[in-house]
């Protein structure tokens, strides 16, 4: 079941009963090793964790009126998911994250191309997770979103 919401808050505020503390730990964990210039937003609806169009004002090319994300957390109907761009447009990140992985959680890696599900809360690598985020700044994300999905630096 997807939580509702208009702002951080209120998504925050509706997360069911029992995933509650897991998903706030997940978010306070992010938002604690999230580097300077990311911020905590609402997301294609969702909570994401994304650079403000303040210093990136072409936003997401997809839909630029959004601006352009990095990470996410949601709580879906069996999981929760948690969602890094920069492990999908980065080999060496991803490789580095599926590598540590499994010092960290005793549960297979259950992952999509941006995607990891955690389908058991007391499993999340939290840590690890800590330590994902802080691995690529602002400038790094923005360069590497530019070189990855789109055919060249965007002018504003």
């Amino acid at each position: 079941m997807k939580p509702t919401g208009t702002t951080v808050e209120e998504i925050l505020a509706n997360i069911p009963a029992e995933r509650a503390a897991a998903f706030h730990k997940l978010h306070a964990t992010i938002v604690r090793n999230l580097p300077k210039g990311f911020e905590a937003a609402i997301s294609y609806g969702g909570l994401g964790y994304v650079v403000p169009h303040a210093l990136y004002p072409a936003g997401y090319h997809c839909k630029p009126s959004e601006p352009l994300p990095f990470a996410g957390i949601a709580s879906q109907k069996q999981s929760i998911n948690f969602y890094h761009m920069g492990m999908y447009a980065d080999k060496a990140l991803m490789d580095w994250f599926t590598g540590e992985y499994p010092k960290h959680c005793k549960q297979k890696l259950d992952m999509g191309k941006s995607c990891i599900r955690f389908r058991k809360m007391d499993d999340i690598p939290y840590a690890l997770i800590g330590h994902l985020m802080r691995k690529m700044s602002v400038k790094d994300w923005i360069g590497l979103y530019e070189r990855s999905f789109l055919a060249g630096p965007r002018r504003n």
